[in-house]
């Protein structure tokens, strides 16, 4: 069971972001204000759900939420500001996108920049937690899932639509022989520790 806030009585917006270990593709987040009656009993950390039930999920926390909203930061910002100021920023454009401002914010994770002056807390596995952070942790997962899955029908031969750009054998594989896309991140190790890729 998760708990429904952290800051009992205020306006609460959670935050996560999908993505940031990927080789490809922008890293996403997601900002959720739920009402504090909110409940379901199927809400988990995204990464502990099926696909099918994430998507059912993400219906029920658009329905259902106060604000929620989607920010990204592509690879060329990710190669420029390195990824964990991009997985921030991409938290920042998700809170800018909210119709409400909230009164607190709960990101999940152990790193956050000040937002607005608006108060905030880092929370360690905060999207086994959290409901709004669960919730971030989901829409954030899907319509980044669906982008990558957009990108695999032009780039096919990365297998996108199964691995999302993350660093899979198969993925690496497909880097080693077909190269690169404007797409991947030229500021990670494309091919692992031991191989170098040329990027130009």
């Amino acid at each position: 069971m998760l708990y429904s806030q952290y800051n009992i009585g205020l306006c609460e917006a959670g935050c996560d972001e999908a993505g940031r270990g990927c080789l490809a593709g922008s890293v996403y987040a997601a900002a959720v204000i739920l009402p504090k009656t909110y409940c379901n009993e199927h809400l988990n950390d995204s990464k502990k759900l099926s696909s099918k039930t994430r998507y059912a999920l993400r219906k029920d926390i658009e329905l259902n939420a106060v604000a929620w909203a989607i920010g990204k930061v592509t690879p060329e910002e990710i190669d420029r500001i390195n990824i964990l100021n991009a997985s921030i920023l991409a938290m920042h454009r998700a809170l800018d996108q909210l119709i409400i401002r909230p009164e607190a914010i709960i990101i999940d994770g152990n790193r956050f920049k000040p937002y607005h002056n608006i108060p905030y807390t880092t929370i360690i596995k905060g999207d086994g937690k959290y409901l709004s952070i669960a919730a971030a942790s989901i829409l954030a997962k899907t319509y980044r899932d669906d982008y990558m899955c957009t990108l695999a029908k032009k780039y096919p031969q990365y297998e996108w639509e199964h691995n999302m750009g993350y660093p899979t054998k198969a993925h690496r594989q497909a880097i080693a022989k077909y190269g690169i896309t404007p797409y991947h991140r030229k500021s990670f190790k494309l091919l692992g520790e031991t191989k170098q890729l040329l990027l130009f």
